[in-house]
């Protein structure tokens, strides 16, 4: 066992060293005083006042620290549980975070926070308060926070080392659009159930969410036969009125405050090297996500041929050598140009 464990040191050293991080440093404490595991609570200003919102650093790398913005919205960071199996092998700085309103983070229960403006302003506060910058700072956004993600570089770009949308179009037209399209695979008695319950507003009828759950879900959500215990926390964690109030009633029914979101037209003036992520059975359109990489000015993208909405989960031994490559690719190219 221990010359295991010194062969993983060996290992992990010479792999990471390129990319500007040993062993030790990886692992040395970033805060002074009672060590808290990496879990900070950054404070963010708003118009109503001071709030904290819950983040986690794992490890230490000055070049390479990657952002997890969570979807839903209203979910939270465990989702994003499954990348500590990958990242900090490979030397990255991994940072979780739950967004105000989520379930680790403040709860004012304020619905005038539940704006895509809040949450833009939200991420560069706490940028700012975990002093990430361009030499060093990857934004990776899921679902909504993929739309967060694409929202924020659009005004704060120049922060921005590489950015990643995992499993999000650029508009809600499009995603609506795609949505029908799967839905009109289903067979025609579960469709008419389906408005049987939507037209008459029943979105949280026990009945409703089982067929959702069984025909949709475990086939475009997350198609592992059973899902992980972090999967379902965050579900079980989620905050439902930020959900319906931005989201909408249901996947099936786009719509609240994000409904005219569209930024197909602004994608070209996205610089910063990007990544877009998507998937065979995601419930976003992977052709859609593939033809936004290369509307960016410096895009790539990934597709995980196993996968579906949760393509970190079900597909990752595609999802995560094309995130950490890509995140590699642009250190190296970026170290090449100082």
């Amino acid at each position: 066992m221990r010359n295991f464990i010194v062969l993983f040191l060996i290992v992990f050293t010479a792999c990471n060293q390129q990319h500007g991080v040993d062993y030790q440093q990886y692992f040395m404490p970033q805060d002074s005083g009672v060590q808290t595991g990496g879990v900070k609570m950054v404070e963010i200003a708003t118009p109503k006042g001071k709030f904290h919102v819950w983040t986690k650093r794992i490890g230490n790398n000055p070049r390479m620290k990657i952002l997890l913005l969570h979807g839903g919205p209203g979910a939270t960071h465990e989702f994003f549980e499954c990348f500590e199996s990958f990242l900090p092998k490979e030397g990255i700085e991994l940072i979780e975070y739950d967004q105000l309103e989520s379930y680790y983070s403040e709860q004012p229960n304020d619905s005038s926070f539940w704006t895509m403006e809040h949450y833009v302003e939200e991420v560069e506060q706490v940028r700012q308060a975990l002093q990430l910058d361009s030499t060093n700072f990857y934004l990776l956004g899921h679902s909504w926070g993929g739309m967060l993600a694409i929202d924020y570089a659009l005004k704060y770009q120049q922060h921005i080392k590489g950015l990643i949308i995992s499993d999000m179009m650029a508009s809600m037209t499009s995603y609506a659009a795609y949505n029908k399209t799967l839905r009109a695979q289903m067979r025609k008695s579960l469709v008419d159930s389906l408005e049987a319950y939507e037209n008459n507003g029943q979105y949280g009828d026990s009945t409703y969410q089982a067929l959702v759950m069984n025909e949709y879900y475990k086939k475009h959500i997350c198609v592992l036969p059973e899902w992980p215990e972090a999967v379902n926390r965050c579900f079980k964690h989620l905050n439902p009125a930020v959900y319906v109030t931005m989201q909408g009633p249901s996947e099936f029914k786009p719509g609240g405050r994000l409904i005219n979101w569209d930024r197909t037209g602004d994608l070209p003036r996205i610089k910063v090297p990007t990544l877009t992520i998507g998937a065979k059975f995601d419930t976003m359109d992977p052709e859609h996500m593939k033809w936004m990489s290369t509307q960016v000015q410096n895009g790539s993208n990934v597709y995980c041929p196993e996968g579906s909405h949760f393509s970190c989960w079900d597909d990752q031994k595609h999802y995560f050598p094309g995130l950490i490559a890509f995140m590699k690719r642009v250190d190296e190219e970026r170290s090449g140009k100082n």
